[in-house]
């Protein structure tokens, strides 16, 4: 009986399934046939001569963008320079890079590196390359940067209005994925960690043991600016400070075989010592799996402000002519269960933005010893400090390359021999509002795209003439209230400034001496550390 009712039931079952691939099947099938035949005739047939790589570029562009941001295609160029940015070793000129146009600006050269012993420094724009005009050159301008060991290349750039020229020998450059480690007041340790490439768990360990030996007995981890990177080195890093077995995070995902749940592999380098975590609003993803983790498992009080919030997981998969798709497959969990992704990428608004999920929405979670933590919006530090928040004012500074600008008229301007005594004045800061008036910084709020998009709506029902004077009234007084919001948020403003000012005269080695004895955040884990009671009260032992 049980055999004449189960047996139809699996063969219903089986019929659905393979009903249901082959629809499937077929849809995707039509759809690719579809766009081929439309791709061969629009070749064939379009008035003006059209480039095929242009086109399918822009055609898988178009399919992805209404997708979240991290699932893209990469070139084999790109698949190249990810390989790098994993493995933190590579050959070229030593510098960060921005590149626009007609130009590349450098953003920061590495201290004895080929850029920075060529003698170029933040700011410059590099305009010819070789033979080679920037201005001329279609494609990718920072491949010319780059090639075998030893080799030299020409380049020819603008500091400050005047035009020079000089020659780099390209080398190989290591990114370290821990920058900067060192013994603070006799016991703190404290050490910076920039990146997660292969080499992270390796380099965080030894900074640990070296501190450890040196006399640490609490440790300060600065994940402040840390984009993230890879996921396992993300758990390897918490297991540094949790037993073996733990579980840190697991991901869902459609796809069942991406629904996993990853534990601690291996023997901790320590389980009591006081731990202090840093974050902001530019730690993202593997740095919130590693401040998210020991969050939950009350191993340690997070200091600074709300991380980005990216509590998606990506994979690479392999296409012909040596092409990648890097594709979303599944969100992760924190310990707690909590998934922090802040953007909901599948609803968007209508701007086609995608929608932030409201604060009054988060929903509560219980660490293990049962703290109350939320998700849907980063991770929440234990410890909130205004120095460290990345508000919209502030992020468009950034964007627009305010504060990096700002910088290089600052280095040009004042000498500067000693980072202990530097201090941003309040006549510097008069200055830099002075600076964005003169280079008419412009910051585009919420309020003014409404009142825009009013205005354009007046047009096409011919009332702009009548609204038009106090539009510019209520334009006025929108750029009056930004330029208070800049002064409200002065403290944040400050704190980057001085690091990017710091950046130019004594590298980022000379920032890290200076930020350990006057950086808020930094001074902040060393009180929370040096009080026993209070670091216990936060994490109710």
């Amino acid at each position: 009986m049980k055999k004449r009712i189960l047996i139809p039931i699996l063969a219903v079952g089986i019929l659905l399934t393979t009903v249901s691939f082959k629809s499937d099947f077929f849809e995707i099938a039509k759809q690719i046939e579809i766009f081929t035949t439309l791709y061969k005739e629009l070749n064939m047939n379009y008035v003006d001569e059209v480039t095929p790589a242009t086109l399918m570029d822009k055609a898988i562009t178009g399919m992805l963008e209404d997708l979240d941001p991290y699932t893209v295609y990469w070139n084999e160029q790109e698949v190249e320079d990810a390989k790098i940015n994993n493995s933190g070793i590579y050959t070229g000129i030593g510098a960060t890079a921005q590149s626009k146009k007609d130009k590349i600006i450098i953003v920061e050269p590495y201290k004895d590196y080929p850029a920075d012993k060529a003698g170029l420094k933040a700011g410059d724009e590099i305009i010819k390359i070789g033979a080679i005009s920037l201005k001329d050159f279609d494609d990718d301008a920072g491949e010319l940067l780059k090639g075998a060991p030893g080799s030299t290349v020409d380049v020819t750039y603008v500091r400050q209005g005047k035009t020079a020229t000089t020659t780099i020998t390209r080398n190989a450059v290591e990114l370290k994925a821990v920058p900067y480690y060192k013994l603070m007041d006799g016991n703190v340790g404290y050490i910076v960690l920039s990146q997660f490439n292969r080499k992270t768990t390796q380099e965080t360990k030894a900074a640990l043991v070296d501190l450890k030996n040196q006399g640490a007995s609490k440790i300060i981890l600065d994940l402040r600016g840390n984009p993230g990177g890879l996921l396992n080195e993300a758990i390897n890093v918490v297991n540094l400070f949790v037993p073996k077995g733990e579980v840190i995070t697991t991901t869902k995902s459609v796809v069942e075989k991406y629904n996993q749940t990853y534990k601690t592999q291996s023997e901790p380098v320590d389980i009591e010592i006081p731990l202090v975590v840093l974050v902001n609003g530019r730690s993202a993803s593997a740095s919130e799996i590693v401040s998210g983790g020991l969050q939950d498992l009350d191993r340690a009080v997070i200091v600074g402000a709300r991380s980005f919030g990216k509590g998606l997981v990506q994979r690479p998969k392999k296409l012909t002519y040596g092409t990648q798709l890097k594709v979303t497959i599944s969100r992760y969990y924190t310990p707690s269960g909590r998934c922090i992704q802040a953007l909901d990428y599948w609803h968007r608004d209508e701007n086609g933005d995608p929608v932030r999920k409201d604060a009054k929405e988060y929903n509560e979670f219980k660490t293990k010893g049962g703290r109350t933590v939320y998700d849907g919006g980063g991770i929440l530090p234990d410890v909130q400090l205004e120095s460290a928040v990345y508000s919209p004012i502030t992020t468009a500074l950034l964007k627009d390359n305010a504060i990096f600008d700002y910088a290089t008229k600052y280095y040009y301007s004042h000498q500067l021999s000693d980072y202990n005594n530097f201090k941003f004045t309040d006549a510097d800061f008069k200055d830099f509002m002075k600076f964005l008036k003169e280079n008419n910084f412009e910051y585009e709020t919420e309020t003014e795209k409404k009142f825009a998009e009013g205005l354009r709506l007046s047009e096409d029902d011919d009332l702009n003439k009548e609204i038009s004077a106090s539009y510019g009234q209520l334009m006025a007084a929108i750029d009056t209230a930004k330029d208070k919001a800049v002064l409200e948020k002065k403290i944040e403003i400050e704190s980057l400034l001085t690091d990017e000012i710091l950046k130019r005269y004594f590298y980022r080695e000379g920032l890290y001496n200076y930020q350990i004895t006057h950086n808020p955040e930094i001074l902040e884990a060393v009180a929370v550390l040096n009080d026993v009671g209070r670091y216990n009260k936060i994490l109710k032992r």
